[in-house]
């Protein structure tokens, strides 16, 4: 690994370089450089927050920890044995919960993995739970890709949880400072953390409309790909048949605004099919009626009685739509 003072020569010269327009670590770099007037030789710990920020912060994800808890036992499951640590950090990039091995704490602790630590791109330049929140993608910073060279020990692999609306709620990240983890293994435990964070993001949504069937939304013909980039394409869709919720990747797949979801819309208008409403309305009277009649073994006075309507009615509506019984 380079040393402190070479890393902070090859971050400038970059910079100087204009490499921020060619690759997106660069473009990170200078985020970190001229909008948040960091130095990547700067030596501090990352900043800590006070027990009531942190409480105050966990509190504001509501359920989402509770949601995550087995996700991130899984995770830690299987790289805490290969000297890595897991935390989950809000939208602030506040570490807010964690999972590690007791032999590494203080390592850890010492690098600011830690809950109540701010990751954020603004306060600690480069890293992969900061740089996540503000790309909004998974992404591994493996070492001198890092700003501060005082964390270019770590390689760090961070994926984004969106919530039910779309909008970025918490961050999922494994880091490691291991110096033969290789750059290799690292978009390993990356794959890793991706399906961690979009297992989190579903369970959010399934848990937000649970009284709402949840469908696959599924991307557009010849594009199968985009199923990896969205992450977690979901609808909720209540038993009118009416879409009442979307994860960000189902609102990228149907081109849903923010404001698309506040009226009324119909699964079929979605998909684009057309509707008889006729037919239909025959169909869901017929499935009705003979959802009745099963329940109460063929008696078409119980079943009158259950629909709320006389048996002559009943027995009109058999004859109607040629039932038999």
């Amino acid at each position: 690994m380079e040393s402190a003072t070479n890393h902070a020569v090859h971050v400038e010269s970059t910079l100087e370089a204009n490499g921020a327009a060619k690759h997106a670590i660069a473009a990170s770099w200078r985020r970190s450089k001229l909008l948040h007037q960091l130095h990547p030789d700067h030596n501090r710990p990352p900043e800590r927050m006070s027990s009531r920020e942190l409480k105050d912060a966990q509190e504001q994800l509501g359920s989402l920890i509770n949601t995550a808890e087995s996700s991130l036992d899984r995770l830690y499951l299987a790289v805490g044995n290969v000297g890595c640590c897991v935390v989950l950090a809000d939208a602030n990039g506040v570490a807010v919960d964690r999972r590690g091995a007791t032999a590494d704490d203080k390592t850890f602790r010492e690098w600011g993995l830690w809950t109540g630590s701010l990751w954020s791109e603004d306060s600690e330049g480069t890293n992969g739970i900061g740089t996540c929140i503000v790309e909004k993608r998974a992404l591994t910073i493996h070492k001198e890709q890092h700003f501060h060279s005082k964390n270019t020990s770590l390689s760090c692999s961070a994926a984004p949880i969106f919530d039910h609306e779309g909008k970025l709620i918490a961050a999922i990240d494994v880091s490691s400072s291991r110096a033969d983890l290789t750059a290799e293994f690292a978009r390993v435990i990356s794959m890793s953390v991706v399906d961690a964070a979009r297992h989190i993001e579903s369970e959010h949504f399934r848990q937000t409309f649970s009284d709402a069937d949840i469908i696959l939304a599924s991307p557009p013909q010849g594009q199968a790909g985009l199923a990896n980039e969205l992450g977690a394409s979901l609808l909720a869709v209540n038993q009118d048949g009416i879409v009442v919720g979307a994860t960000r990747g189902a609102r990228r797949i149907y081109n849903l605004q923010d404001d698309a979801l506040k009226t009324p819309l119909l699964l079929s208008d979605l998909y684009g099919r057309e509707v008889n409403h006729a037919k239909e309305y025959e169909l869901a009277e017929r499935r009705v009626i003979l959802q009745a009649l099963t329940h109460t073994n063929g008696n078409v006075s119980a079943a009158a009685a259950a629909m709320g309507i006389s048996r002559a009615t009943l027995h009109r509506k058999i004859k109607f739509l040629g039932l038999e019984i």
